[in-house]
């Protein structure tokens, strides 16, 4: 029989890829009119979220601070992937979200799974104009030079499919990626930064973390991890099965609390808590934590066996990602 042996939690941020000095020009971004929310996920001026945090991040933005930052999320990405190499694992769950990559307004299930043969992760595609910084940042997620064909648990996922249609979830399915982008952002990274080693066929699970009005509620999301362990211990296949959580923590702004409850409630099983966050604080980027929540659901049975946290800063108004990676074991 099938059995998920092993859970990872991964922030995916385009900053995981760029050097402590580029942090500054991600800054720039949200300076120059990026869309921004406050700690209770209401719409913000970035002169507003500035005005509260007055100078109290001075010393999170200091050049030696930012480096030692960079430099250990780059020791935490190679842990997890070092941890999933070592799993020897038979199957890959991934839970991701799609930000108008292949899906839009024109069709946006909330939650799809996508089990064709296999995906395509084509090489970045952006206007001629973009700046270098920008260009190396959005790499990590796409393929140097000429588009690949990663395998898919394709049986995995008709298993699954039909498990969470008989446990009354009404999914969406596709086994083709009808734009050319290719695969999403959420699901290259894994490819490219967590499995540079050897592709473990995967399942990608796309959640609509981030477009009203048909978010997943939190206590879906948990439900829904929670119904993938059965779907996995049910399937008559002698299988080691992962399952990632791609995304998060709280972005655009940080918030280090929320980012805290969270590790703490995965840490401690406290599936109340994670079913209980406020959506209102689940919008924008921090929205990706619906990914990590259903991760716990799946992962409920295993030890959570290490975390790293690192508030990664951008800006003197608290902007930035909070870079979270963590890991489910069997004991």
């Amino acid at each position: 029989m099938a059995r998920i042996v092993l859970g990872i939690g991964s922030s995916h941020s385009p900053m995981l890829n760029s050097p402590a000095e580029d942090y500054a020009k991600h800054g720039a971004i949200d300076l120059a009119g990026r869309k921004l929310l406050d700690l209770d996920g209401r719409p913000v001026s970035y002169d507003a979220l500035l005005a509260r945090r007055g100078d109290s991040l001075a010393r999170a933005l200091e050049p030696d601070e930012l480096t030692r930052k960079a430099a250990a999320c780059d020791v935490h990405i190679r842990r997890l992937a070092g941890t999933i190499e070592a799993a020897a694992l038979d199957a890959l769950i991934v839970i991701g979200d799609d930000q108008n990559e292949q899906y839009g307004e024109e069709n946006l299930p909330a939650i799809l799974v996508y089990w064709g043969q296999t995906i395509a992760n084509r090489p970045l595609s952006m206007p001629a104009d973009a700046p270098p910084f920008w260009r190396h940042a959005r790499s990590q997620y796409h393929e140097d030079e000429t588009p690949r064909e990663y395998p898919v648990a394709h049986e995995l996922g008709r298993h699954l499919i039909g498990s969470l249609m008989d446990e009354d979830f009404d999914l969406s399915t596709s086994r083709h990626l009808a734009k050319a982008h290719g695969e999403g952002h959420a699901f290259g990274f894994v490819h490219r930064r967590l499995m540079p080693a050897r592709p473990i066929p995967m399942l990608p699970i796309s959640l609509n973390t981030y477009y009203p009005p048909n978010q997943p509620r939190p206590r879906r999301c948990y439900e829904l991890g929670r119904a993938i362990a059965r779907a996995v211990d049910s399937w008559d296949t002698p299988a080691r099965v992962g399952i990632v959580a791609s995304g998060g923590l709280s972005h655009f702004t940080v918030d280090e609390d929320l980012d805290r409850l969270v590790l703490r409630a995965c840490a401690e099983k406290d599936a109340a808590a994670l079913a209980g966050i406020d959506p209102a604080r689940l919008n924008s980027g921090s929205s990706e934590i619906r990914n990590w929540i259903t991760t716990a659901g799946a992962a409920e049975h295993l030890d959570f066996a290490w975390q790293a946290y690192e508030p990664c800063y951008r800006t003197p108004a608290g902007t930035g990602c909070g870079m979270a990676f963590a890991v489910w074991k069997q004991d």
